[in-house]
């Protein structure tokens, strides 16, 4: 069967990236005039030849989001189970050959941190996060942290190594809601550069996830790549080319991109992003998957600072993390466990509800799909 890989290997990422470049100021114009944008006028919308026109994008993005989204944030917090990890990617605190304390929660530690989590804030959506460690963070422990969790949230998604088709269904009868999967780069020839070692080295099995993810029926699939280990506007366009390809083969399932951008861990000396973005590339982006998209989600999570997060909500965001531990547990006790990344943005739950009421929108503190009933 046919997946997304094929389709992929179709493009040319040298001839991708001089499209974009070569991108005019016409073809800008005419995309942001366009009701849905083709591919093409989206590498326009990525372009330096765009810069000049990201208050126009601003504009159209903002009203698309309020028709589509209405004047609300949804805000979800991460629970992370586990920094066990056998993969060795050179961008990553959780790196194999990183000496660190590694730790796993075991179902008492997974209930105490849900009941802290609820007894301090109103979260009904919650991300479940691991190393990708198969011998440790097994399916079937997932799937009894999932059975723990629902007792105490409406809604739990995970982000952990990618599975077969058989092992999400089994995760989906558990109650699992969602699931981010991000491919951190689609530059096949460079992948191998950054993921030397461990299962996601399978640059083709983690790229056909959502593929498994879709016909295993999840409700909600997040993709995304990591901003600053290659060109970032040629990621963006085979980003928004995954999820076009997705959104016309499985339908029924909901999409998410979300914008991580390359954050400083243990050993920060050994890497530093290839490519970086500013702020203002990272709404330039925002702004061009609102118009190629009106129906994703757009996510910000806390590696973006207060006041950047602040100032780009109205713009085509509709969800951001918020409180975030980025060790195992951390919210009922402090293990001592190495972050995955340093948090930016470090307010309370409660402090960027306000910050969302303070723009004149409503936190909403579960996904859409129980907002909606």
């Amino acid at each position: 069967m046919a997946t997304f890989y094929d389709t992929l290997a179709g493009y040319d990422w040298k001839n991708v990236t001089e499209k974009i470049y070569s991108s005019t100021d016409s073809d800008v114009i005419n995309a942001i005039a366009k009701e849905k944008p083709s591919l093409d006028d989206f590498a326009a919308l990525v372009s330096p030849a765009a810069e000049k026109y990201v208050r126009l994008m601003a504009e159209k993005s903002y009203g698309i989001t309020r028709r589509r989204f209405g004047n609300t944030i949804q805000l979800y917090v991460p629970l992370y189970l586990s920094n066990y990890c056998s993969n060795q990617c050179v961008y990553c605190g959780f790196n194999c050959k990183n000496q660190i304390k590694r730790t796993i929660l075991d179902e008492a530690e997974i209930r105490r941190e849900a009941e802290a989590i609820r007894e301090k804030y109103k979260f009904e959506h919650i991300l479940l996060v691991t190393g990708e460690a198969p011998a440790k963070s097994s399916v079937d422990y997932m799937g009894r942290a999932i059975e723990i969790m629902k007792e105490y949230f409406s809604q739990v998604s995970l982000e952990v190594q990618p599975l077969d088709v058989e092992e999400y269904k089994y995760l989906i009868d558990k109650g699992l809601f969602a699931v981010y999967i991000y491919q951190e780069t689609y530059n096949k020839e460079r992948y191998p550069l950054y993921h030397p070692k461990g299962r996601k080295s399978d640059f083709r099995y983690r790229l056909e996830t959502p593929n498994r993810l879709g016909e295993a029926g999840i409700y909600k699939t997040g993709l995304g790549n990591l901003i600053g280990l290659e060109e970032w506007r040629t990621e963006a366009f085979f980003t928004a080319l995954h999820l076009r390809y997705l959104e016309n083969k499985y339908w029924r399932t909901k999409y998410s991109i979300a914008f991580p951008r390359l954050r400083p861990f243990a050993n920060e000396g050994d890497f530093d992003p290839n490519y970086p973005a500013t702020e203002k590339n990272l709404f330039q982006l925002i702004c061009a998957y609102r118009l190629f998209s009106e129906d994703v989600e757009l996510s910000v999570s806390t590696r973006e600072s207060s006041v950047y997060r602040d100032k780009i909500m109205p713009f085509g965001v509709t969800t951001m993390s918020a409180g975030s531990k980025t060790m195992p547990g951390g919210y009922a006790y402090d293990n001592g466990a190495l972050e995955q990344f340093s948090v930016n943005d470090d307010r309370t739950p409660y402090d960027v509800e306000s910050a969302v009421k303070n723009k004149g929108f409503e936190a909403v503190w579960k996904d859409w799909a129980l907002y909606l009933q």
